[in-house]
């Protein structure tokens, strides 16, 4: 989306009459990507799913206090980013043990909207491994390429920290791959 019409989008959030519309554009333009972030995120087609729905309510909702102080698409990032951080968060709280990078796999493979590889299957292994915000700073940096600056906005998090989070991932992540040599 162009920032003219980011802006516009924004402008006509502003007036009740054109709200919902504007807002059914931005939800038709955002949700493949937030749904992959967030997929990658959880694993599961119909979490993904519901976590999506949940941040376009959350979105929805809060429409007017978005000031246009970051990009739109910024601001989204951040709701489903938290969304899926508070989703994985209550699931730890209600299981005994932290799912295993193994099982991700497995349930990857049974799962019939899974469309990768083997070699994506251990990369999803090794990243079901990193801590949650080591994940998810991962997954914003590798496969949605976000810059720092957008990716701190997001997170809530200086660049800094944003940036010895990827290094340790990425590390993490080769070991996990040396060790299976």
């Amino acid at each position: 989306m162009t920032p003219a019409e980011e802006a516009s989008l924004i402008e006509q959030f502003s007036q009740p009459a054109r709200q919902r519309k504007a807002f059914e554009q931005v939800v038709r333009q955002y949700s493949p990507q937030l749904y992959r972030q967030i997929r990658r995120m959880v694993y599961s087609h119909e979490d993904a799913n519901d976590i999506l729905q949940n941040t376009f309510i959350k979105a929805w909702t809060n429409l007017e206090q978005f000031r246009g102080e970051s990009k739109l698409s910024t601001w989204l990032y951040r709701i489903a980013v938290n969304e899926a951080l508070n989703f994985l968060q209550r699931r730890k709280d209600t299981t005994a043990i932290d799912e295993a990078p193994a099982a991700v796999v497995g349930r990857l493979r049974a799962d019939a909207y899974f469309d990768g590889d083997e070699a994506e299957l251990q990369l999803q292994e090794a990243i079901a491994g990193l801590p949650e915000k080591q994940r998810a700073v991962f997954l914003l940096k590798y496969y949605e390429d976000m810059k720092y600056e957008d990716m701190s906005r997001v997170m809530d998090t200086s660049v800094g920290a944003l940036k010895a989070s990827y290094h340790h991932a990425v590390k993490k992540i080769c070991d996990f791959f040396k060790s299976r040599d």
